[in-house]
């Protein structure tokens, strides 16, 4: 049986029917897998919400693609050079023949990682000023009620509470909240913003102190308290909150954010209310001390009274020297109505002759002859302003007449000079375009000669063939031409349709060496059909 026959009975796929193959089979193979790598060329979340990005090691990569579902629920998020464990699907890509995994669920590598992150996110929010002393505000003294968010169930909201009943008895509110696992995070978030959305007068009363607290744990149980959104929630209050968080060897960057940190759940209770017994003995110790200050105050007062009152003058006394001085004021004022009165009568004497000397009709006399002397001059000033103005329009004239005949004569001479140079330019314009011209067409006749001597045509008249493949694209070597691949051959006189054979393709692909070729002449050709090219 010939090559032909065989090619012809082979069956034929298209490429999606060989993409889904493939994906059936990758699919089928690898289920859910745990892939360890370090994220790289993440560019942050697509318009689309989807994520894309690609997961690599020492001497291998993988694309991963995150949906936007997944992404909302993904506990730690992507970030560049972040090395983590990813858990999902693999699957094929169509569109790019290629393979990736879809990404369920993500978390850091080992605690190197975690730490990485933890410090990248305290730089981050650092650099925002979250962590700034002068945001933070002052602890009430004795708060009338206490939020806190904690776990309902756990020992640290005992601790709290009989640590609060020891100390001073308040008002307190739990806000019950998961301290650990995929929720934990927003769950306090949430509590801290509902604290703060309380009405001050409302059925439920707003806190005056917030306590977020949770027992001690290693860096990924107190991983919540490192979030981002609980973080922000915590700047963002407005009610002065505590973070006590772990013991005191532990930390997380909820302690930087809050108000103040207290080493343990119980420390934040000491630190939230005052002793009771305490402030009632101070209280009476300030009692006693305020009633004897008043005691020794009134005593001294009283003895300050009794030597003024002896220092004091009789009556009498106290009134006869304002005796004395009212009589001499007496006196004096009389003189001095009389004076006045003098003085009044001779300044009315004086005003009435003033007056009898700018009386209004000799007024109104002097101001009609200044009058008349200020027309005659303005009558005169007039004429000959007008006379002036004459003479000046007069010379003014004969410059712009003189002016204008000569500023016609340069235009005229503008003129000439203008339509010189633009004849001399299309001139030269004409001379540039001609030999622009010739230049051009030399270098297309070396281009047409260069073309000639080594474009494909030319091969193929020197007894070569051009190879493509049933999407007109040139085959440049054996892989490209799987078998029963529809060919194409090109000579220089036209072109022939082929087939890809097995038998050749398996030898190239052994390494063995093509057999030679024989003369046209001592090829054989089957009856009725196509001989071999190969």
């Amino acid at each position: 049986m010939s090559d032909s026959s065989v090619l012809t009975n082979a069956p034929e796929l298209t490429v999606s029917e060989l993409s889904g193959a493939l994906k059936r089979a990758i699919e089928d193979q690898f289920g859910h897998v745990r892939l360890r790598g370090e994220i790289s060329n993440f560019r942050g979340q697509h318009s689309s919400g989807h994520c894309y990005f690609s997961l690599k090691d020492s001497s291998a990569r993988i694309d991963a693609v995150v949906w936007k579902g997944t992404y909302a629920r993904l506990r730690t998020k992507p970030q560049e050079g972040l090395e983590v464990i990813a858990t999902g699907r693999i699957t094929t890509f169509p569109g790019k023949s290629s393979y990736q995994i879809v990404i369920e669920q993500l978390e850091p590598a080992g605690l190197g990682a975690l730490m990485a992150l933890l410090e990248e996110r305290r730089r981050k929010l650092g650099a925002e000023g979250l962590f700034d002393e002068a945001r933070k505000k002052k602890l009430p003294f004795l708060p009338r009620v206490i939020g806190i968010v904690t776990s309902p169930t756990g020992a640290v909201i005992r601790d709290i509470l009989h640590r609060l009943n020891d100390r001073f008895p308040r008002r307190v509110l739990v806000w019950p909240v998961r301290v650990q696992g995929e929720t934990s995070a927003a769950e306090v978030a949430n509590a801290i913003r509902g604290f703060n959305a309380l009405a001050p007068q409302g059925a439920i009363p707003r806190p005056d102190l917030l306590i977020v607290a949770r027992g001690g744990g290693s860096l990924e149980d107190l991983w919540s308290f490192n979030e981002e959104e609980v973080l922000r929630a915590a700047s963002e209050s407005g009610i002065p909150l505590i973070s006590a968080i772990g013991h005191e060897t532990d930390w997380t960057l909820l302690d930087l954010v809050a108000d103040l940190r207290a080493p343990t759940p119980t420390g934040a209770a000491e630190k939230a209310v005052p002793v009771r017994t305490e402030l009632l003995a101070d209280l009476a110790d300030l009692a006693r001390r305020h009633d004897g200050a008043i005691l020794r105050l009134l005593e001294r007062k009283c003895s300050d009274l009794r030597a003024l009152a002896r220092a004091l003058p009789g009556p009498e006394s106290l009134l006869a020297t304002p005796r004395q001085r009212l009589d001499r004021s007496g006196d004096k004022l009389r003189a001095a109505l009389a004076a006045g009165f003098s003085q009044r009568q001779l300044a009315l004497a004086n005003a009435s002759r003033l007056l009898a000397r700018h009386a209004p009709h000799a007024e109104l006399q002097r101001a009609s002859g200044r009058l008349d002397t200020l027309v005659f001059r303005l009558a005169a000033a007039r004429a000959s302003l007008v006379e002036k103005r004459r003479d000046r329009l007069a010379v003014l004239g004969a410059r712009f007449d003189s002016a204008r005949l000569a500023r016609l004569a340069l235009l005229r001479n503008d003129l000439r000079a203008a339509e010189e140079r633009r004849l001399a330019l299309a001139a030269r314009l004409d001379a540039a375009m001609a030999s622009a011209l010739a230049r051009r067409r030399e270098r297309l006749g070396h281009a047409e000669q260069m073309l000639a001597a080594v474009g494909y045509a030319a091969v193929l008249r020197r007894g070569f063939a051009l190879v493509r493949d049933a999407d007109d694209v040139a085959v440049r070597s054996v892989a490209q031409a799987p078998p029963g691949a529809r060919l194409t051959l090109q000579f220089a006189d036209g072109k022939i349709a082929a087939t890809a054979a097995g038998s050749r393709d398996a030898a190239l692909a052994e390494g063995a060496p093509p057999p030679k070729k024989r003369p046209a002449s001592l090829r054989k050709t089957p009856e009725g059909g196509q001989g071999s090219l190969f």
